[in-house]
């Protein structure tokens, strides 16, 4: 029994062994197999230099003849890249869809194709209203927009905490006539979302073929707080009390800065949308510089919408563009944080009326009868704290003394009314709400004498100031002004 059972243990290990040196086998087959695949080598680059650096063209290779000869018939005219011709009407990813084979056109049709001439480049700021002159592309963001185009192109200030900002996405619808160049900008706080919704429909509606000028629109300029919901950028400073700006300034100034020089001084006139501040809501109004006759030409393209003379807090996007040169308005409409249709569509009827007033449309636009102009305003403010209840509604005319709301103490139950101290009309007025003593709950205009509003003065399409030899707008030390109630 003995030898039996050894010659079994024996056979035993020899399968065994048969069994792992077969496997060893097929594992130095795959790993024969696995070496010869080409594995991709990681560049090796000096981490201690700039991107930029490592990137550009060598600097100790001398340039060909040829290259120093295209840099010096460069040197004469920089020549930009041509922005792509989109239908704005349909959304991004209709457009990015490739081309079906029916609507791609033959090769043997594409050689007998008759090559249009292109427009000879013009010279920067040359769009002009001289009768059968042809339009001129527009030159923006380092993209030449040629006539009868509309594109989106954007536009990022250069410096970030993080290294790099998100695009702002801009509108551009450039006409096939010669015309001004009218922007149109929006959440420069970033809770104000009526302006948002104005701009789209603005520019989605506009056909550059049938367009006299140019219309840029910016829906979102400060978008750091647009994604947060915030009023204000990051760092927690306003925006619109920085404009012009200051390259060497705070965030909030460089920021201003880059969308003053690179967007802003390529206008002839902005509109900048708003809506009231802190929970308060704003009857649907122009405000502007009515001392300036051009401003004052504007504020009467806006069909029936009200006026209020205001020359602008220092700082604010408006006065910026004023002081150089550029009559500018702001079209304020509702509350922060919510969309209002109302709002939105008296907007765009007025900037809709303005383009027909400004002859950049000709589809004529009559809206309304002119409303009254307010020189003067105040604000109307509660003595107590608590819950304040509105016995008035947004344009409402009131005479002094007449109940605009009460404001309750929710412990003792005291009620405190505050009534009117002018006669003049409801512009803006807090939401229902809790307040503190001081708060400004009622925005009040008061109607101007006819003989104080300066008489209009027609915008045209001129020289921008990006294209002034002299243009450099001053920059200003950065502003700490606090935001005023009511105010863009």
């Amino acid at each position: 029994m003995i030898p039996r059972q050894s010659s079994r243990r024996t056979r035993h290990l020899l399968s065994l062994a048969l069994l792992l040196s077969s496997t060893q086998a097929l594992s130095a087959d795959d790993s024969a197999g696995e070496e010869t695949e080409a594995v991709p080598q990681a560049a090796n680059m000096q981490l201690d230099q700039p991107v930029i650096t490592e990137l550009g063209p060598p600097t100790n290779v001398a340039p060909t003849e040829e290259q120093s000869q295209s840099t010096d018939a460069g040197s004469e005219e920089i020549s930009l890249p041509q922005a792509e011709n989109l239908e704005l009407d349909q959304p991004i990813q209709e457009l990015d869809k490739p081309a079906s084979p029916t609507e791609t056109a033959p090769t043997a049709d594409k050689e007998t194709e008759t090559v249009k001439p292109q427009p000879e480049l013009p010279e920067p700021g040359t769009i002009s209203l001289v009768p059968g002159e042809t339009a001129k592309p527009l030159r923006l963001l380092g993209s030449e927009v040629p006539p009868a185009t509309s594109t989106r192109l954007a536009w990022s200030p250069s410096q970030h905490f993080e290294g790099v900002y998100s695009p702002t996405a801009v509108l551009v619808v450039n006409g096939a006539k010669p015309g001004p160049v009218l922007c149109l900008t929006a959440a420069v706080h970033g809770d104000e979302l009526n302006g948002v919704e104005t701009v789209r429909r603005v520019m989605y509606d506009l056909d550059a073929d049938h367009l006299s000028g140019a219309v840029i629109g910016v829906p979102i300029v400060n978008l750091q707080g647009f994604h947060r919901g915030s009023r204000y950028l990051t760092d927690r400073r306003d925006l619109n009390r920085h404009f012009p700006g200051d390259p060497n300034g705070s965030s909030a100034s460089r920021i201003a800065n880059s969308f003053f020089h690179e967007v802003i001084s390529h206008c002839n006139a902005v509109v900048d949308l708003h809506t009231g501040s802190f929970y308060r809501t704003n009857l649907p109004q122009l405000r502007g510089d009515l001392t300036n006759p051009k401003v004052v030409k504007m504020t009467q393209g806006f069909g029936s919408t009200v006026v209020l003379h205001s020359a602008g807090a220092k700082g604010t996007l408006r006065r910026a563009a004023v002081e150089a040169g550029i009559p500018t308005v702001t079209l304020e409409a509702g509350a922060p944080m919510v969309l209002d249709e109302l709002s939105v569509s008296h907007s765009v009827k007025g900037i809709r009326t303005l383009l027909n007033q400004l002859g950049m449309v000709s589809k004529f636009r009559l809206w309304g009868d002119p409303e009254p102009v307010y020189y003067t305003s105040t604000w109307q403010r509660t003595s107590t704290g608590g819950v304040i209840f509105s016995e008035v509604q947004l344009g409402e005319f009131v005479r002094k003394g007449d109940l605009l709301g009460t404001v309750t103490n929710p412990i003792t139950n005291v009620r405190t009314e505050i009534r009117s101290e002018h006669n003049g009309r409801i512009l803006g007025m807090a939401l229902n709400q809790v307040v503190q003593p001081g708060f400004a709950a009622y925005h009040i205009g008061i109607q101007a004498p006819q003989e104080q509003i300066s008489q209009p003065q027609e915008v045209v399409a001129e020289e921008s100031v990006a294209d002034k030899s002299e243009s450099k707008v001053p920059a200003t030390p950065e502003n700490r002004q606090p935001p005023t109630e009511g105010e863009e």
